[in-house]
């Protein structure tokens, strides 16, 4: 069962965004795996999947460079930028906006889960973007 995953460890590459999570403990250390989200979304073959090598390590440093060495390899995306550069988290939550010309959009995950939970709202700036989300959090932080 996944505590949650590491978002402020994550790093894009070669078109996904690699998320690290404690897979398992074993004699008081943290087993890493991770998990992957595509810039294409559900047309990306690899697109919530979960660590297609199999290799497990106590070190979220080598679990990344095994899945960009994977990525390397077998990534059916072809990225023209970096899709996942204005990825913020907050409260453990991981909060991903996107810009398509003089508008900006979000993807909004949970701590526990890779299903997109974001409004289909547009934005005027990325800061309008990021206050909105926060203050909802806010919000359900405060009401909840």
């Amino acid at each position: 069962m996944i505590n949650r995953f590491i978002y402020e460890n994550s790093v894009s590459y070669q078109g996904y965004l690699i998320i690290p999570y404690v897979l398992a403990i074993a004699n008081d250390s943290s087993i890493y795996s991770y998990k992957l989200l595509s810039e294409l979304g559900h047309k990306g073959n690899f697109h919530l999947g979960e660590n297609p090598t199999g290799f497990y390590t106590n070190s979220i440093e080598k679990i990344i460079k095994v899945a960009q060495s994977d990525l390397y390899e077998n990534s059916d995306v072809k990225s023209h930028g970096d899709y996942f550069k204005l990825r913020y988290v907050y409260d453990d939550d991981l909060i991903i906006i996107h810009q398509e010309n003089d508008k900006f959009f979000y993807d909004h995950y949970k701590p526990d889960s890779l299903t997109n939970i974001a409004a289909p709202k547009i934005f005027q700036s990325e800061y309008e973007c990021i206050n909105w989300v926060k203050a909802g959090l806010d919000r359900a932080k405060t009401n909840g």
